[in-house]
């Protein structure tokens, strides 16, 4: 995998269980992108969105329904 700095926002272990379960997924995506992708614009725009999603999935589980 070539090294990503945008690896650090995907991140989980500091996470309470209950983040942490909700949050494990999108590193594994991540790390999967990073493994399979070649580093370049549209890898970075695929891993901020994919950022964008597990913020708003943490979210939605620290706050149900908003």
């Amino acid at each position: 995998m070539d090294e990503e700095r945008m690896m650090k926002w995907f991140a989980y272990e500091h996470l309470p269980d209950h983040l942490q379960e909700v949050s494990v997924g999108f590193f594994n995506l991540a790390t999967s992108l990073c493994g399979s992708i070649k580093p370049g614009p549209e890898r970075t725009v695929a891993l901020r969105k994919l950022l964008e999603a597990k913020d708003a999935a943490v979210r939605s589980k620290l706050h149900p329904g908003g």
